[in-house]
């Protein structure tokens, strides 16, 4: 990634400090990791006074906190996006959706990390988790309709945890950069379309009475 540019003082006069703060957040994240940066890095970068990250986020730890949350909604509407290219509830959705997921990772594994990890989140953790199940909810969806049913329900639920752990898994193998030292070459999507047409029931077993 390139290295970040301190930009003008312009976000608080335009009324979107905390914009323009998560986004230096997020810059910043993306260079060194979460932890390598401060609250007045951001500050600087956002192009404010470092006193003015306080007037939307208490700590360091919260606006952390908010990054991972941006970063669930924006995961979401990526899932959802691919999701919507395909006929919903087919195998295609579903693997378009898996694979949003894994390409997500790939594309900022700081961040990814982040919204991940087992940190307290600054106490946002319960606000978090119920951003987290609304991007997972495209899985179920797409299971659901996949499955036949009007509504996710207990069968959707088990369904789509029997594919949840080889998507998170390829992602940090993507993120740790496991899949490069590998002797052969891996296709992502051919790996994804296999897991899903496996761990899923056919169509046609579905159509039986």
């Amino acid at each position: 990634m390139a290295k970040t540019e301190i930009r003008k003082k312009t976000a608080y006069h335009h009324g979107d400090l905390r914009g323009q703060l998560l986004a230096a957040a997020r810059g910043l994240i993306g260079e060194h990791g979460p932890d390598g940066f401060s609250m007045a890095d951001a500050a600087r970068l956002a192009g404010v006074s470092t006193a003015a990250p306080y007037r939307h986020f208490s700590s360091r730890q919260d606006l952390l906190a908010a990054v991972a949350e941006n970063g669930l909604q924006r995961l979401g509407e990526a899932l959802e996006k691919q999701a919507s290219n395909h006929p919903r509830g087919t195998l295609s959705s579903i693997a378009a959706v898996m694979r949003a997921f894994v390409d997500f990772a790939g594309s900022e594994p700081h961040i990814f990390r982040l919204m991940y990890s087992t940190m307290t989140h600054s106490g946002r953790f319960r606000e978090l988790q119920k951003i987290g199940k609304e991007s997972y909810g495209v899985h179920l969806r797409e299971i659901a309709l996949y499955l036949g049913e009007k509504e996710v329900n207990e069968k959707v639920v088990r369904a789509t945890f029997l594919l949840w752990p080889h998507v998170l898994g390829l992602s940090f193998l993507v993120i740790d950069s496991k899949l490069e030292s590998s002797d052969f070459p891996i296709d992502i999507d051919e790996t994804i379309r296999t897991v899903a047409e496996r761990l899923l029931p056919a169509t046609e077993q579905l159509q039986k009475p």
